[in-house]
């Protein structure tokens, strides 16, 4: 595997931004891509430095791309800067146009921890045909129908999701039923820790898919909110995503 640091100017948000890709030094390409999300207090830089995930990823053919999210939630905020256009339009554009990438829904795939894991399935259900597959890590799912998110009684909440966000193109259960009904939807994988402040919303949005009958894989594991539990299940992450975009996972030393 090689290990890119690449700064480049996103026109979206008018300001300079900052990755880390992964990119497999096996295999033939162009190869699939994983869009890794960070959480609000973190950057691009937290999956490479609290994680194995470069040695975790070294086992598909599968390029790893780690974004600057900021803490706009990946969405395109009401006030602020459109975080989900960013992040799902020009980046991919300028990822398979600077590194070895495909540029098909089978060879995308999203997933991301916390604020990062809203973000996976806001893009991923906000844009169904770019994506064949979602995962997410103790995602803060329901922000936007919290009671604080409800006339915007925060400003950093007023300011990303607006006056009125339940039910809106920041909501992702909205997202889903309008994903259901375009069609084909991305495959969906979603865990959370068992102690985690954000079980509940967690379990809301999987009661949420189940109630319109959303195909998706729900699972919940003794953990807290914590890299301990992010660095286990992000390996399945990979699995779960090589598996839809129908990857052959490498084999050390194979010819």
């Amino acid at each position: 595997m090689s290990l890119h640091h690449i700064h480049w100017f996103s026109r979206v948000l008018q300001k300079q931004v900052g990755l880390f890709a992964i990119v497999p030094d096996e295999g033939r390409p162009p190869f699939a891509t994983f869009y890794l999300l960070h959480g609000l207090s973190d950057d691009y830089t937290i999956w490479q430095r609290r994680t194995r995930i470069e040695a975790y990823a070294a086992r598909y053919p599968m390029i790893v791309v780690m974004p600057d999210g900021f803490r706009g939630f990946y969405t395109d905020n009401a006030d602020g800067p459109p975080f989900a256009t960013y992040a799902g339009e020009e980046l991919p554009a300028f990822v398979e146009r600077t590194l070895p990438a495909k540029r098909t829904r089978a060879g995308r795939c999203v997933g991301g921890l916390s604020m990062g894991g809203y973000g996976a399935l806001r893009l991923g259900l906000g844009y169904p045909a770019h994506y064949a597959s979602v995962t997410s890590h103790s995602g803060a799912l329901m922000a936007p129908r919290r009671p604080e998110a409800h006339g915007g009684t925060i400003p950093e909440y007023r300011q990303i999701f607006g006056d009125r966000p339940a039910n809106s193109a920041h909501d992702p259960v909205r997202l889903a039923r309008q994903a259901k009904a375009a069609g084909p939807l991305p495959k969906i994988r979603i865990d959370c820790g068992t102690e985690d402040f954000l079980l509940d919303e967690n379990r809301a949005f999987h009661r949420e898919l189940d109630h319109l009958k959303v195909p998706h894989e729900y699972a919940e594991f003794p953990a807290t909110h914590d890299w301990d539990y992010w660095d286990l299940h992000v390996q399945e992450a990979l699995a779960f995503h090589a598996k839809a975009m129908r990857l052959r996972p490498i084999i050390p030393n194979e010819k």
